[in-house]
C-alpha cells in the first residue's frame, strides 16, 4: 500500500462550487482504475470546520505502485490537474497499516488527516529500535480508533525523507470527530475500485 496526496491552494474568494461541479462531472473516472485502492476527492473550505483556506486535496491509497506511476507520469490522469491548476507537489508515504471500520459500507462524508514529525531523539534507549516502538504504538492507536462506529477506512503511513507520520481517516459523519486531526476535509466522492484489496492490519 502506498499513500499519495497533492494539495491545490485556491484563492480566499474562490467559488468552491467550481470544484464540486468538477468532481460531480469527472469523479467517476477512477471508479474502476486498476491498482487503485481508493481515491478520496476531498476539499477544505475557508471558514468551515476550522479551515483557514480553500483547498482541493485528493488523497489516494494505491495497491500497485506501477499504476500510481502511470497516473503520475504516464498520461494516466494527473495531466488534467496539470492542465487546469499547474503541476502540484505530490506528497507520498509508505503504507504501515490499514483498517476497515464499522462504517465501511456507508459513503464517507468527511476525512481527517494527522501529520506528525518523528523526533530525531526517538530512541531514548540507544538500541536503534526507538522508531519501531513508536510505530507499534501508532498502529495500536489506529486499531483502537477504528472501533469508532463512524470510521469507514483508516490508514497509517510514513514519509522516510522528512520522517513524518500520516494518519488519514474516512468518516461517515459529516464532520470528522478526530480531536487529534491537523486537517479536516469534506469528501465529495470516493472512488474505491480496490478497496477490498487494501491490506487489513499492519503491512508486514
Amino acid at each position: 500500500m502506498y499513500a499519495k496526496q497533492y494539495e491545490i491552494p485556491l484563492p480566499a474568494d474562490y467559488d468552491m462550487g467550481i470544484i464540486r461541479a468538477r468532481v460531480a462531472k469527472g469523479g467517476h473516472i477512477l471508479d474502476d482504475r486498476a491498482g487503485l485502492g481508493l481515491k478520496a476527492y476531498v476539499i477544505r473550505e475557508r471558514g468551515i470546520d476550522g479551515s483557514p483556506v480553500n483547498q482541493y486535496a485528493p488523497f489516494y491509497l494505491w495497491n500497485d505502485t506501477g499504476a500510481m506511476a502511470h497516473f503520475l507520469v504516464g498520461g494516466g490522469g494527473i495531466q488534467n490537474i496539470v492542465r487546469d491548476f499547474g503541476r502540484p507537489v505530490a506528497r507520498h508515504w509508505t503504507g504501515i497499516a490499514c483498517h476497515a471500520g464499522p462504517a465501511r459500507t456507508a459513503p464517507p462524508r468527511a476525512a481527517s488527516r494527522r501529520l506528525t514529525s518523528i523526533p530525531s531523539d526517538a530512541d531514548p534507549e540507544g538500541t536503534g529500535l526507538g522508531l519501531s516502538v513508536r510505530i507499534e504504538q501508532e498502529v495500536e492507536q489506529l486499531q483502537r480508533l477504528c472501533s469508532h462506529e463512524s470510521v469507514h477506512t483508516a490508514a497509517l503511513a510514513v514519509d522516510p525523507h522528512h520522517w513524518q507520520l500520516l494518519r488519514f481517516v474516512l468518516w461517515a459523519d459529516s464532520s470528522a470527530p478526530d480531536k487529534e486531526a491537523t486537517e479536516r476535509y469534506e469528501v465529495l466522492h470516493l472512488s474505491a475500485p480496490g478497496l477490498g484489496d487494501l491490506p487489513e492490519g499492519r503491512n508486514w
